[in-house]
């Protein structure tokens, strides 16, 4: 397929970066859900905004309320939300965790919450201090007609916020996926402001007790659908980063053209405008491989997961360079808070780690091509 959006696709990306600019501001929604100390770090007015335009039901099939579209689409929505570094749940839970419930009995109990853009859910499955999902050792021992979960997890996006949590622990079977509700006796919550000012969580589950019903498709079949999931997560996470590198860059241009030195608009300088255009062109692969990403996704392709880790590590390299670029060009001042480059330079720190960073997907591309 060309690697170029189609007239709804267009239509789509219009409208959400015009509602992105307008309505997902850094100025009115990250600066200040950061600056009053919200313990949610998103606002729920502007989630449920989401739900009126209809972005939360993008991958939830049309049998279900949803519009039925693909990752392209979500991926669409995500790097506007990247470009104005806007605090949603929309990344975790209408993609990633849609990607869990659907087509499960699942879906009719929380869709229509995630739809409405009053539900929010959350990932819980990193254990340690980087994202290695193989490394599951969460306990999910058989108790009644259900089981009882004992662990720990860390690095939880949204996790404080969450009503749902979806939980990745190792049965006798092998690893399962268990749908875990907020209240849940035995599960203790603690919530963490990341260096981005978004609020992951710690979370301790002290033998917490979940009938059958709980498990996400097969006890012991987890691996499979966390594969979904995770492709998912890291497709939406390069799409978003992909905005966000776009942004930065876009910004420091604007700075090189309005900065002077020695008399001349630092933008004139030749060392300067050769870097601006070996980032633009790093961003510019990096947003073909992530769409190339999507479209597999959406079809479904063998090759799928490994162009997924192509565009999540090239996605982060190319986006760690337009923060780190945009920076230093903007000189001491772009370490300060009044100027939002270094805001993109934390987010870009936090979608780096989430669902593995650039040195891990390299590894595991590699380890998939038999070296």
């Amino acid at each position: 397929m060309p690697l170029y959006l189609t007239e709804d696709q267009t239509m789509l990306r219009d409208t959400a970066r015009e509602f992105m600019a307008a309505e997902g501001a850094i100025a009115t929604q990250l600066r200040h859900w950061r600056d009053i100390g919200c313990k949610d770090g998103f606002g729920h007015g502007l989630w449920k905004q989401f739900a009126e335009l209809g972005f939360t039901g993008i991958l939830i099939p049309e049998a279900d309320g949803g519009l039925g579209l693909g990752h392209v689409e979500a991926g669409i929505v995500l790097e506007e939300i990247g470009r104005n570094l806007t605090p949603s749940p929309f990344l975790v839970t209408a993609v990633a965790m849609v990607e869990a419930l659907k087509g499960t009995p699942h879906a009719g109990r929380w869709f229509p919450g995630i739809l409405a853009g009053e539900t929010v859910a959350a990932l819980a499955l990193d254990e340690g201090r980087k994202h290695r999902p193989e490394d599951i050792e969460m306990r999910a021992e058989r108790a009644g007609n259900g089981f009882r979960l004992t662990g720990a997890k860390q690095f939880v996006v949204q996790g404080a916020s969450a009503d749902l949590i979806v939980v990745a622990a190792r049965a006798e079977e092998g690893v399962t996926l268990f749908a875990v509700e907020k209240a849940a006796k035995g599960l203790e919550t603690e919530g963490v402001r990341l260096v981005d000012s978004s609020i992951g969580a710690r979370m301790r589950f002290e033998g917490v007790e979940v009938d059958a019903d709980a498990v996400i498709g097969e006890v012991g079949g987890g691996e499979a659908v966390l594969a979904r999931v995770l492709n998912a997560g890291r497709a939406g996470a390069a799409a978003e980063m992909v905005g966000l590198g776009s942004a930065a860059m876009g910004m420091t241009v604007e700075y090189l053209k309005q900065r002077k030195q020695f008399g001349r608009l630092i933008g004139e300088f030749q060392a300067l405008q050769h870097r601006s255009a070996h980032l633009y062109s790093e961003l510019e692969i990096a947003r073909a491989a992530t769409v190339k990403a999507q479209q597999l996704l959406d079809e479904d392709a063998a090759d799928a997961e490994a162009m997924v880790s192509v565009a999540k590590a090239k996605a982060g390299r190319a986006a760690t360079l337009a923060v780190q670029e945009g920076v230093q060009m903007h000189g001491g001042i772009g370490m300060t808070d009044e100027y939002d480059i270094g805001l993109y330079m934390k987010r870009d720190r936090v979608l780096n780690e989430l669902f593995g960073d650039a040195a891990y997907h390299a590894d595991k591309l590699a380890r998939m091509r038999g070296y």
